[in-house]
């Protein structure tokens, strides 16, 4: 399913938003800073949670092993040239996000208990016609799947018992599934505790969360390229020139190459896959356009700056080169080469941190999708159904938990842009407006 038909869609898709809104993004970057700081918080506005939780719901589920996994994964599979692409995903995927999540709040739609509620298949239910509904249920049947916490339970384990259980003799190197299933157990204790509190709690413990985990991983990466400042320059050359020569990949590869980076960043910063508007729609605004410039910081920070800092600590150290390590292990290599006593540790909080709250989060998308199939009354039935597929997650190979996500990614990916295609001119004609508005001093600011 990712072939050059889903990299056009989404990477020509972006493309296009990015052109016919102007550069949008861009332009009013500083404005969708203060609306995250709160600056034009309404309370009395329709919704759940405020700006900054809805941001910090999706980059807990943008912001977690994507950035620590994916981009190892993206690096074994295309080596430094993927990064360039990913690269050029996000930059686009800050347009597809300004639209698709402004859509969520222009077309919200009500559930069957009454409540309103965002997303792609409520954007096609409420701003496209009948015929276009199989687009609505398709999104809705691969946002069950899609949104399953296996990816980030597999690496956490795999971290767990590659480097604390195994080396302390907790568990033998051939029992090793024993200790996959006791971790995957205990996981679901520890996510059961929030997401059966709803999107509210769920929102409050990302906010905090959030934050925190992007400040320790940050420091340790930082630390990790000031020990190896001066090959910084010589690696982003490589990324670049890599890009179009596509040497680490199936012989020179340059089109492999590309479907890798777009693959990795979609699972990275998920810009167009249609997760992104499922959080933002419930945000608490009036206006839409807020929203999508509130959104559209996510590949910003997701991919053009932590992604990018994972990328050059696996680069720079060499570990790339030196060991067949794929995943988490690779990066953890590359944090224990420049940090000999305390890269696991440091890297363990991280994985810890970055994987519960992705879990955290993604429990939500996969519960408004069985609510829009199935009812809002019966979709807090998910939250069972994803605690247990974390024990899934847990005992499964590593290339089955990447396959089976990166096909629904892929099956949410083509209602989101076609949607977000067929009704990117309402998106320009409220931009227009808001911003008019905006310059013309309407906007009340609201003191906490």
């Amino acid at each position: 399913m990712w072939g050059y038909p889903l990299v056009i869609l989404l990477v020509g898709g972006g493309l296009f938003f990015l052109i016919s809104s102007g550069f949008t993004p861009f332009r009013f970057f500083f404005h969708a800073i203060d609306l995250v700081r709160g600056k034009y918080d309404n309370p009395d506005d329709p919704g759940d949670i405020n700006h900054f939780e809805a941001l910090s719901t999706a980059l807990a589920s943008t912001v977690g092993m994507g950035n620590i996994s994916g981009v190892a994964v993206a690096i074994f599979m295309g080596g430094p040239g993927a990064l360039f692409w990913m690269w050029m995903s996000a930059i686009v995927g800050m347009a597809t996000k300004f639209f698709t999540c402004t859509l969520s709040i222009m077309y919200r739609g009500e559930d069957t208990q009454g409540k309103i509620q965002g997303g792609p298949m409520y954007v096609i239910r409420e701003g496209l016609s009948s015929k276009w509904m199989p687009l609505a249920y398709l999104f809705a049947v691969a946002g069950l799947f899609g949104p399953l916490p296996i990816f980030q339970t597999n690496q956490l384990v795999q971290i767990l018992r590659d480097f604390i259980y195994i080396p302390n003799g907790w568990v033998e190197a051939d029992a090793a599934f024993t200790g996959n299933l006791i971790t995957g157990i205990v996981l679901v204790a520890l996510v059961s505790l929030v997401i059966f509190g709803g999107i509210t709690k769920i929102g409050k413990v990302a906010s905090k969360l959030v934050p925190s985990m992007v400040v320790i991983y940050f420091v340790s990466v930082l630390f990790i390229l000031a020990v190896h400042i001066d090959d910084i320059p010589y690696y982003l050359g490589l990324i670049v020139t890599d890009a179009f020569t596509g040497k680490a990949v199936m012989g020179g590869a340059v089109g492999q190459l590309i479907i890798i980076g777009v693959q990795r960043a979609a699972f990275s910063n998920e810009a167009g896959i249609g997760t992104e508007s499922l959080a933002h729609g419930a945000s608490k605004t009036k206006e839409p356009v807020r929203e999508g410039l509130v959104a559209m910081m996510e590949p910003a920070i997701d991919t053009l700056i932590v992604c990018t800092m994972t990328a050059l600590a696996i680069l720079v150290t060499g570990v790339w080169q030196t060991t067949e390590a794929n995943g988490v292990t690779l990066t953890l290599n590359a944090f224990n080469e420049a940090l000999p006593v305390w890269g696991t540790y440091l890297l363990l909080i991280s994985v810890l941190t970055f994987s519960v709250s992705s879990m955290l989060s993604y429990s939500y998308y996969g519960s408004k999708c069985l609510g829009f199939l199935l009812g809002a009354e019966r979709q807090h039935y998910y939250n069972y159904f994803y605690v247990l597929s974390i024990v899934f997650g847990a005992v499964a190979s590593l290339d089955a938990v990447i396959n089976l996500i990166d096909g629904m990614f892929a099956l949410m990916a083509v209602p989101t842009m076609i949607s977000a295609l067929l009704l990117s001119p309402r998106v320009r004609e409220a931009s227009k407006d808001y911003f008019n508005r905006l310059k013309a001093g309407e906007f009340k600011e609201y003191k906490k």
